[in-house]
C-alpha cells in the first residue's frame, strides 16, 4: 500500500525503531502481525483526522503506539484472571513502552488515544475526539477475526475445551 507522505514522516522515527520492530514477528489478528495491525489503524485514523480536522499528528502517533504491549499475548499461556486478560491491560503496556521508548512524543492527547483505544473494555472513555477516531478505526481494521470463528473463544479469553480420546 502507498501511504501519504505526511503520514509516513509522523511515524518514520517509531515504524523504524528496533523495539517496535519486533512487532513484525507478534502475531495479532489471525495473519496479521502487531506491525502491520498498527500501521493499518494509524493510516486509517490519519485519513479520518485529516478529513476532519482534527490534530493529525497526535493521532498518527496514538495510533501507531496503541499496541505497543510487551510481549506476544498469544503465546502467554498463564491462566489469568479475567480481568487481567490482555484485552484489559494491554493498553496500559502499551502506554508504558511508548513513554519509555518515545518520552519526547508523549502528551496528554496521545497517552489518552493509546490508554483509551480499547473502551469499553477499559470502563473510562476517550477524552478527545482523536482518542474516539483511533478507539474506532481499531475496531474496524479488528473486524477480520468474525471471519474465524474457530478462534473466537481465544479472543474472548476461554480456553478451548479438548475432548478426550480413548486409545484402544
Amino acid at each position: 500500500m502507498k501511504y501519504d507522505k505526511e503520514f509516513l514522516e509522523y511515524i518514520d522515527e517509531i515504524i523504524n525503531n528496533k523495539e517496535f520492530l519486533k512487532r513484525k514477528k507478534y502475531a495479532h489478528h489471525e495473519n496479521e502481525s502487531v506491525y502491520d495491525h498498527s500501521i493499518k489503524v494509524a493510516y486509517e485514523s490519519y485519513k479520518f483526522a485529516k478529513r476532519h480536522h482534527l490534530n493529525v499528528r497526535n493521532t498518527c502517533i496514538g495510533a501507531i503506539l496503541h499496541d505497543f504491549y510487551f510481549k506476544p499475548w498469544q503465546e502467554n499461556h498463564t491462566k489469568k484472571k479475567f480481568r487481567e486478560l490482555h484485552g484489559f491491560v494491554h493498553a496500559r503496556e502499551a502506554l508504558y513502552n511508548a513513554r519509555k521508548h518515545f518520552p519526547h512524543l508523549m502528551n496528554p492527547m496521545v497517552e489518552d488515544i493509546i490508554l483509551r483505544h480499547m473502551f469499553p473494555l477499559n470502563i473510562r472513555p476517550p477524552k478527545y475526539a482523536e482518542s474516539w477516531v483511533v478507539t474506532m478505526m481499531d475496531k474496524k481494521c479488528s473486524l477480520n477475526v468474525l471471519a474465524h470463528p474457530s478462534q473466537y473463544p481465544k479472543y474472548l479469553g476461554l480456553k478451548r475445551r479438548r475432548k478426550n480420546r480413548c486409545v484402544i
